[in-house]
């Protein structure tokens, strides 16, 4: 490959040279857009620059854009309002889709990057849910990408860069945008959060890579064209553990192991790894070990002379590999006795009812601890089987033999994933409000659509709904008044009805609906009789349907 450093990308611009596909973007293109936006850029006095972008050449348009103009760079999370509101005293401008473009003017003329003072800000929301703002210089950056291409060019010579995980945040930034760059290696614009998506996209290329993340990884099934996605020359994967038996699937179907990056925003790059526990740390990084067996590193990824100590708690190979034994900051205090969440998380996720767990702290007269547990397929007969309690009973006595009484979870909340953020992970804020919340009353909703006046729902019932409590505490079914209120509560939000309930009709329950059962719903409304017509169905089998009436407030 025609290597460009980082801070040399914008010299002699190369029509030949990919740089993005779909749509396609060469070289020279690019860094006349570049020039483009940067004279509007300076032109508008704009100093410091918020990029958000889903199309990935336009990210990189817009970032090398504000570096040859001088701007620093700030890239936000994601643009919820509170989001703009808490950087809107830092930033001069806006560069996203939702924003309008600087008033065009004379390009600037194309430079040589400064690698000290050209840089950018990351913004995570860090461990506790508290956004924090991580500072980068372009050298740092570029130290990473070259570190990279020495590990792994050889291997993906001209693959298309296929990623499943965003540009905001320092693993895509890196693997998805920075490193293709300079290797002339080109990427697809789309984020592509879907294994389907991903397969699609992949078929379209001779040679292919994947960025990817653990949520999208394990979610790869059978129904994949695996013979021709083998083709992959590498699969990266990082942003959090890949569960064991994902790694020997995936290398089952595709030849090959995924690569797991270990790092953070703040240290970059750490360590990689492809077939067992121990990681192999990236060249040049000093890693050592304080207090609580945390990770100490320095590295050309950090400031000079800086070292980052890091709430990793690891142990050492004598070949200098390391193995993680847990975040230090997650371990709690309980009546002053200290518990380790992720030790417990991992006893529950190696039950055969428990895909994954998550622990917080429930706080009340008497802190305790709370679990997130997503079901397996087991699992899910065996609430259906035995109900709520007798599952959580189970699950208690089984991650007794691993800790005292007082660590044992009093509080479950039963998911069907994870509500993982757009960096792949869940701050344990986000745990412990979920585990505060109020058990679940109404259905998930999947999607909706309309045909002919018609409305038809795609719903999920959560494994976790309140009423299964009462109806019934050994065999959970959905109740039949249930079923009507979540037609009427959807009908009321999709169609004009008239306000007050006046009666049902025809009511026929046909078959039971359990927890986790999926479901489509459909809803008419007859204008002139003022009946609600509901069916719900599980696949092509009607499970009850019937009719509602409905009357006007004065009638």
């Amino acid at each position: 490959m025609n290597w460009l450093p980082l801070h040399k990308l914008l010299l002699g611009p190369d029509g030949k040279r990919p740089v993005a596909f779909d749509p396609p973007l060469q070289h020279a293109h690019w860094c006349a857009e570049v020039a483009a936006l940067a004279g509007a850029l300076q032109a508008s006095g704009a100093h410091r620059v918020a990029l958000y972008h889903e199309d990935a050449g336009t990210f990189a348009t817009g970032l090398f854009a504000a570096w040859l103009a001088g701007a620093s760079v700030m890239l936000p999370a994601d643009l919820r309002p509170e989001t703009r509101l808490r950087w809107a005293g830092q930033v001069d401008c806006w560069l996203t889709e939702e924003d309008p473009v600087p008033p065009a003017a004379a390009p600037l003329p194309l430079a040589p990057l400064n690698l000290d003072h050209a840089g950018l800000s990351l913004c995570t929301s860090g461990s506790s849910g508290e956004p924090k703002r991580i500072d980068k210089t372009l050298r740092q950056l570029a130290n990473e990408v070259d570190a990279l291409e020495r590990l792994w060019g050889a291997d993906l010579g001209a693959a298309t860069v296929i990623a499943s995980v965003a540009s905001q945040h320092i693993y895509g930034l890196l693997f998805r945008i920075l490193w293709p760059l300079c290797a002339g290696r080109p990427f697809l614009r789309r984020q592509l959060p879907f294994a389907e998506d991903m397969q699609r996209a992949s078929r379209e290329h001779p040679a292919f890579a994947w960025v990817a993340s653990p949520a999208l990884l394990k979610r790869m099934g059978d129904n994949l064209d695996w013979p021709a996605l083998a083709a992959v020359k590498r699969v990266f994967s990082s942003g959090g553990a890949l569960p064991a038996d994902a790694a020997e699937a995936l290398e089952q179907r595709l030849g090959q192991r995924p690569t797991e990056i270990f790092g953070s925003s703040e240290t970059g790059g750490i360590a990689w790894r492809q077939a067992d526990q121990w990681w192999h740390p990236f060249a040049g990084l000093q890693l050592s070990q304080g207090q609580d067996q945390a990770l100490q590193v320095a590295s050309p990824y950090l400031p000079a002379g800086h070292t980052e100590v890091t709430q990793d708690a690891v142990e050492f190979a004598e070949d200098g590999r390391l193995r993680l034994l847990g975040r230090l900051d997650r371990i709690v205090k309980l009546e002053e006795k200290r518990i380790s969440l992720a030790l417990l998380e991992n006893a529950l996720a190696a039950h055969p009812w428990v895909a994954e767990a998550r622990l917080g702290v429930v706080q009340g007269n008497r802190a305790s601890l709370g679990a997130l547990v997503v079901l397996t397929e087991a699992g899910v007969q065996a609430l259906c089987q035995g109900g709520r309690k007798a599952l959580t009973d189970a699950l208690r006595a089984a991650l007794a033999q691993h800790c005292e009484a007082l660590a044992l979870p009093r509080r479950w909340r039963l998911l069907h994933q994870l509500p993982l953020n757009s960096q792949g992970k869940l701050p344990q804020a986000v745990i412990e409000a979920l585990l505060q919340a109020p058990r679940p009353n109404a259905p998930e909703v999947l999607g909706e659509t309309s045909t002919e006046g018609e409305w038809h729902v795609r719903l999920r019932v959560p494994y976790d709904l309140a009423c299964f409590s009462g109806h019934f505490p050994s065999a959970p079914v959905l109740p039949g008044v249930v079923q009507v209120g979540w037609a009427l509560q959807l009908g009321r939000a999709l169609l004009d009805l008239p306000p007050r309930f006046a009666g049902m009709e025809v009511l026929k329950f046909q078959q039971l609906v359990r927890p986790g059962d999926l479901l489509s719903l459909s809803l008419r409304f007859d204008v002139e009789r003022a009946k609600l017509y509901f069916t719900y169905r599980a696949g092509e089998q009607p499970c009850s349907s019937g009719r509602i009436l409905l009357e006007a407030a004065d009638a």
